[in-house]
């Protein structure tokens, strides 16, 4: 998972974020409805009437999400609607199906166009599909920090008035997330990183309803080209220099062939596992343990330029 810029595509640090709105299209849709003429349509509306489920903006949203639907299909078939398709031939619109979409908002009615081929495929909300992609991250959301199906399901319901969504639909969300995790873990990395530091973080974690405290293994490499890039995530009870063997041999396993320098703590054991897989690394300590001779460099400057020599011909 490289460590990336927030760019104007919405992406921080290689997580997907929401696009930014044009400016043009907000200032076009507030031309729609002015001002003063909105404030005199929301007059004698309370909160619930406005906010609500099944509210003011839950029905605007369905309007809103229709009318994508219905120029979706006109691009599809090539002809707007009211007019007959070009040459007389082709598929033509064929009614609309109405189903109910789970949103940030609350439950929002919509009705999707069909064309009579029935090959039009809608990209807004496909078929089948129940849930907005904001919902389902916020259920992620909700899941990371700690809560459990249960409690989302009662917090959804509280918060947006639903109570389509339930403990099944969750749990598939949340499972949904496990093939990408499972990708990333066993991705292949470079062959060579200048720099890795390797580190175990005691994290308190939510297990069964009950926090504990786990250790979780942390490999962050230096790319040839200087970017950061975290190699891997492990969790384990307790730190210990057995398991970063094993983490070291996953690391090899899955391409990286040489490491320049590994920066490490005093832990015991930690320098043996490393030589065991990567033999000609440097192994640099962390400036708490620096001042222990049991844990001083290995190897004179000298022999740390002519490997940087090395590996960068290598590369």
């Amino acid at each position: 998972m490289t460590t990336t810029k927030t760019t104007k595509s919405g992406t921080i640090d290689g997580v997907p974020d929401r696009p930014e709105l044009d400016q043009e299209a907000v200032d076009r849709l507030a031309g729609l409805l002015p001002r003063e003429e909105l404030e005199d349509a929301l007059k004698g509306l309370d909160a619930d009437q406005i906010t609500g489920p099944g509210g003011l903006l839950t029905q605007l949203a369905g309007r809103v999400i229709e009318t994508a639907l219905g120029a979706e299909l006109t691009e599809h078939l090539g002809y707007p609607s009211g007019q007959a398709p070009p040459g007389g031939a082709g598929s033509v619109r064929n009614g609309s199906t109405g189903k109910t979409v789970q949103t940030e908002l609350g439950p929002v009615d919509v009705k999707t166009p069909r064309d009579r081929a029935g090959t039009f495929e809608p990209q807004l909300v496909s078929k089948r599909q129940i849930r907005l992609a904001g919902l389902d991250a916020k259920i992620l959301d909700l899941y990371a920090g700690g809560m459990s199906v249960r409690d989302i399901e009662a917090h959804l319901e509280t918060l947006y008035g639903t109570t389509a969504i339930k403990r099944d639909t969750i749990s598939r969300v949340t499972d949904a997330v496990l093939a990408d995790v499972e990708a990333w873990r066993t991705r292949p990395l470079e062959r060579i990183y200048p720099i890795v530091y390797l580190d175990a973080l005691m994290v308190k974690v939510r297990e069964d309803r009950s926090v504990r405290t786990r250790a979780c293994y942390l490999a962050i490499g230096v790319t040839v080209e200087g970017e950061r890039e975290v190699l891997g995530l492990w969790w384990q009870e307790t730190e210990g220099a057995k398991f970063w063997l094993a983490v070291l041999n996953d690391l090899h396993h899955r391409g990286v062939e040489d490491v320049l320098v590994c920066c490490v703590d005093g832990l015991t054991g930690f320098p043996e596992a490393i030589e065991a897989v990567f033999p000609q690394a440097w192994v640099q300590t962390c400036i708490v343990h620096y001042a222990d001779p049991a844990f001083m460099p290995t190897r004179a400057g000298w022999a740390w330029r002519s490997r940087r020599s090395q590996l960068m011909l290598s590369a």
